[in-house]
């Protein structure tokens, strides 16, 4: 209506001054009811034909969409593990933060393994102690065994001397007995020392393999343990939190509740617009939008990125092909438009429907200057007539109010 107006001042206006002044017909004489297209055709041909031009003018480069919305991502709440809930912190609805504690599970069971992981680490610390007691031992063992042989070799040596010196003071079986028993004593004298050994490797490796085996063992049981007791990953607001002490949750198939990010759905808007305006849509365009849950207001923005590609083309790998006949539905342009001044989206509830305009800016084009007389005029036209598209924007956001409270039935 409002282009309608617009070019009949330029049109109709110009061909009813000619007739009234110029040819001197009089309205509703000879400028009647049913004379009326007769007389004015030409303004009226003209003021459809130029309203048309208008409109397509401005919903091109100016495009526009009611399919906005301040889209976010829900945060479900689950434990890690399946469980059943022991105790509940929190109440139904309300704000939490990053880390505080929501529902903790039955952590009986996670308590025995830790426990049990506790007990073992002390168990390899006790035998840690008797392998030192056992080396100490052994070295024991070493002196005495080293002591014995010695004391053999010593005896062997002076009966040797003797049987040089006179072969009948010392018979030669024994010889033989103290030679056999300087083999057994220097054989204690290896074993003894090979226990010490064996008892130092155990201390110094094997030991602690087994005592970091079971730190590990313990430090799983106290990750396990605290997976017992469910905490909030971000800030923001809890909802739906209808859990109760006895209820079995699962992580795949029974979430708790809905934790909504505090800023979710506050930093930018997500605008579908038709896919004929592919080639107008720019990084950088000004925009403005209008919300319902924030009436009466025009918000500024920026686009700042468009998306390439349209989400109604995406092919799932399936087992059936593809028919294009599927698609009864065209997708739109998706793009993101950010406030142009911070707290612009203050007050818009996350999710809310808005409107939006964006606007074809020719300005640097222009003052560059190597334009032609013909697209420099054009251009100029693109530019004005986004004035009309701001005006209805304007009205929409008059008129939503009285839309949804009024004409909408509630």
């Amino acid at each position: 209506m409002l282009e309608l107006l617009l070019c009949s001042f330029f049109t109709l206006l110009p061909d009813y001054l000619y007739r009234r002044y110029g040819q001197g017909k009089r309205l509703g004489v000879e400028i009647g009811v049913y004379s009326v297209w007769y007389e004015l055709r030409y303004g009226i041909t003209a003021c459809l034909m130029l309203t048309i031009a208008l409109i397509t003018t401005i919903f091109y480069f100016h495009p526009s969409t009611t399919n906005v919305t301040g889209y976010f991502r829900s945060v479900p709440v689950l434990p890690e593990t399946n469980g059943r809930v022991a105790e509940v912190l929190v109440a139904f609805s309300g704000e939490v933060k990053k880390g505080q504690p929501l529902f903790k599970l039955d952590n009986r069971k996670a308590t025995a393994a830790l426990d049990v992981a506790k007990k073992e680490i002390a168990e390899v610390e006790a035998s840690m102690v008797v392998a030192e007691a056992d080396i100490a031992a052994a070295e024991g063992q070493i002196q005495e065994a080293q002591g014995a042989y010695q004391q053999a070799v010593d005896e062997l040596a002076m009966k040797e001397e003797l049987l040089r010196r006179n072969a009948d003071v010392v018979a030669q079986r024994e010889i033989d007995r103290l030679r056999n028993l300087v083999d057994g004593r220097k054989g204690a004298l290896v074993a003894a020392e090979a226990a010490r050994d064996a008892a130092r490797i155990k201390l110094a490796t094997l030991l602690p393999a087994q005592k970091a085996s079971a730190e590990a063992a313990r430090d799983q049981a106290e990750v396990e343990l605290s997976k017992m007791t469910v905490s909030a990953g971000v800030d923001g607001r809890l909802e739906q939190f209808t859990l109760r002490v006895g209820d079995v949750v699962n992580p795949l198939i029974r979430p708790a509740g809905v934790l909504i990010p505090a800023q979710a759905g506050r930093q930018y808007l997500i605008a579908g617009f038709n896919q004929i305006e592919a080639q107008v849509m720019k990084v950088g365009m000004a925009a403005e939008v209008t919300c319902a849950s924030k009436p009466l207001t025009i918000i500024p923005m920026v686009v700042t990125a468009v998306q390439d590609f349209i989400a109604a083309g995406q092919v799932r790998t399936s087992e059936q092909l593809v028919d294009a006949l599927q698609t009864t539905r065209p997708g739109t342009l998706t793009v993101f438009l950010q406030p142009l001044f911070e707290g612009g989206l203050d007050g818009v509830t996350p999710g809310s429907s808005c409107i939006a305009n964006a606007y074809t800016n020719n300005h640097d084009t222009l003052a560059h200057g190597n334009v032609g007389i013909g697209r420099w005029l054009f251009l100029h036209v693109v530019d004005a007539v986004a004035l009309v598209h701001a005006m209805i924007l304007r009205l929409q956001a008059l008129v939503l109010p009285i839309k949804v409270l009024v004409l909408g039935g509630h």
